[in-house]
């Protein structure tokens, strides 16, 4: 009886080794995941519901399994929320920590300096990965940059965190403008930038041409900016031509060449480098500007000067061919 009762003892010793082996096994060695695979984890979830639907998806061979080897033989922190990408090969237990410590998968949508509303729209309907629908948004409410966005998340949250980063700029630079500057209003700040912003595309240009418009709207003079000719026409889009004598002369509220003192609002969305420029505008006695032939401009007090300026413009662009 000794002797039997010893070899039952044996035989479930051998059995607890055999199934602690497997159990062990299957969380350091086994795999489910056949090919590199993006997770989402959503927001709130816990590690059951990630277990669950990391058995929904294929990517562990039983939910309940799982769980029990990730309590036992896991780490109790919690899983994070977000997208993860499990490489091909990985085992329970790296797919756990990869939930609980690994980096999230970022993606990006970008705005740049002086993309227009429609564009916007634009940009936003061209990521695949976003969901849902999403309107135009108001000219100017967005502020240029790169925003990170999950798989799935809705074309409107994107937008509205576009739109929170305009506001929270403002916030933070209206406080702190120059004084005596020629806007009184941050909207209005928004719209002087955006002409800014689609006169130069050269940064170190910014501050004069900001003071440029601004002693125009000192003085009552109309600003003349050709962008402001165009949007009317397109709302931001390429002309793809040359400006007609007939739009230079148009009345609508954001020809600047046809009234005195600001558009109607902003012309595109402007970056804060150019809204600083206008807050902090360069001292500067110049109310004319002309190209100069290397992507940038001329600058002039009088008239006088200016007109020598355009005809130098006019000579290199002779040499081109381009008249």
């Amino acid at each position: 009886m000794r002797r039997a009762g010893c070899l039952v003892a044996a035989v479930l010793a051998l059995v607890l080794l055999v199934a602690g082996g497997w159990f062990a096994g299957g969380w350091w060695a086994g795999t489910a995941v056949e090919r590199d695979t993006a997770f989402i984890v959503p927001d709130g979830a816990t590690l059951t519901s990630v277990a669950a639907k990391l058995e929904q998806e294929k990517l562990v061979a039983s939910a309940d399994t799982f769980l029990l080897r990730s309590k036992l033989l896991g780490s109790g922190d919690p899983v994070k929320a977000g997208e993860f990408l499990l490489p091909a090969g990985s085992s329970a237990a790296a797919v756990l920590d990869t939930l609980q410590h690994g980096a999230v998968i970022r993606r990006f949508v970008t705005i740049p300096e002086g993309m227009p509303a429609v564009m916007v729209r634009d940009r936003l309907f061209a990521e695949k990965l976003l969901t849902g629908p999403v309107a135009v948004p108001e000219e100017g409410s967005v502020l240029p940059q790169s925003y990170d966005f999950q798989r799935g998340e809705t074309r409107a949250a994107v937008l509205a965190r576009m739109q929170a980063a305009m506001r929270d700029t403002l916030a933070e630079l209206w406080p702190k403008r120059a004084k005596d500057i020629a806007v009184s209003t941050p909207q209005q700040a928004v719209t002087l930038a955006s002409i800014v912003e689609k006169e130069t595309g050269v940064a170190a240009e910014r501050r004069m041409v900001a003071g440029l418009y601004s002693n125009r709207l000192k003085q009552g003079m109309r600003l003349q900016a050709d962008p402001t000719i165009i949007y009317p026409l397109t709302r931001g889009r390429p002309l793809g031509r040359r400006i007609l004598q007939s739009e230079i002369a148009a009345v609508n509220g954001y020809n600047t060449y046809s009234m005195a003192g600001l558009p109607r609002g902003p012309i595109t969305n402007p970056g804060r480098a150019s809204i600083e420029a206008v807050l902090h505008p360069a001292p500067t006695r110049a109310l004319y500007m002309v190209a100069n032939g290397q992507g940038g401009h001329v600058f002039a007090a009088t008239l006088e000067e200016h007109n020598r300026n355009v005809a130098r413009w006019f000579a290199i662009r002779r040499q081109r061919g381009e008249l």
